[in-house]
């Protein structure tokens, strides 16, 4: 009798314990008071504001995503389920800096008219820019180029500087999705790209946060982008010039990288600048994008 009774507390164990192994981390929650949510291999989405801890700098700087999963072994059915019609939020609570990476998908840099870099291209994009994945985006005033980028991004796990690339992979704390939207106008005055990548809402991350594990093989996920339906951006992170993890170490060599902040990696040929003759975004347009594993994004264009 005994040992029937720990082989069913050992099976019931063992299942909590799968049930939480491919978590994916997201946040809920109106503008200004988001709460942080996982969402089980089952499909199950929880609340977990009882872990009373954000995904933010102090939440990755502390092995948070390891300590969240031992908590949820314990807590799991004491979580409330999150509303069906919750808004979701940027993954990420604001980071210190929004990394952006240019022309690094070999046809795009064709499509731009550009050489392919023997360097990455970077520049920032302002934290204010961070938005849910559903979010509208907002027209900038004066804007008349509005143009989508679908792109990897990856969310540093702990501080980094002066890492090698075949370390930089234990720094990261998972992938998921940015629309690094751009108004081109803004961005080819001077070639200051910052000032076209910044504008309020240009930088909806989500849905969710996937831990490498549960990606597999970073550098070969589909990657689309469509506006109104019609498909605008079809590829794969194989086109990277520059991959993930050189990236992250790449980046470190110029600038400490603190846990949560985010590099977004560059996007695929497809986007409207490139297109002949070129289409902008206006008003009422729809545009909705996904990456293999990460999930998908849906953003309604507003004045």
């Amino acid at each position: 009798m005994k040992t029937k009774l720990a082989l069913f507390l050992l099976l019931v164990f063992a299942a909590c314990m799968d049930s939480n192994a491919q978590t994916k981390l997201f946040r809920f929650g109106n503008a200004g008071s988001e709460k942080p949510g996982v969402i089980l291999s089952s499909g199950k989405r929880l609340d977990v504001s009882g872990f009373k801890e954000d995904y933010n700098e102090a939440f990755f700087a502390t092995n948070g995503m390891a300590r969240l999963e031992e908590w949820l072994t314990a807590n799991a059915a004491k979580c409330p389920e999150v509303p069906a019609g919750a808004r979701i939020a940027s993954c990420v609570a604001r980071p210190s800096k929004i990394v952006a990476i240019g022309l690094n998908y070999a046809k795009h840099a064709k499509e731009s008219g550009a050489p392919i870099p023997t360097e990455p291209v970077i520049f920032m994009k302002a934290t204010t820019a961070l938005c849910g994945p559903n979010d509208n985006v907002i027209i900038p005033k004066n804007s008349t180029k509005l143009d989508w980028e679908c792109e990897l991004a990856i969310i540093i796990g702990k501080k980094a500087s002066y890492v090698s690339e075949q370390e930089a992979v234990n720094y990261i704390a998972g992938y998921s999705i940015m629309n690094d939207y751009s108004e081109r106008a803004f961005q080819q005055q001077s070639s200051q790209w910052d000032k076209g990548k910044s504008a309020d809402t240009f930088a909806p991350l989500g849905p969710w946060i996937v831990k490498p594990a549960d990606v597999g093989d970073v550098q070969n996920l589909k990657l689309w982008l469509k506006v109104n339906g019609t498909v605008m951006q079809e590829s794969n992170t194989n086109d990277m010039i520059f991959k993930a993890a050189f990236l992250v170490s790449y980046v470190s060599h110029y600038m400490t990288l603190l846990p949560g902040d985010v590099i977004t990696t560059g996007t695929p040929s497809g986007v409207g600048m490139g297109r002949k003759p070129p289409v902008f975004l206006k008003a009422g347009d729809v545009v909705e994008l996904g990456i293999e594993k990460l999930g998908e994004q849906r953003q309604v264009v507003v004045q």
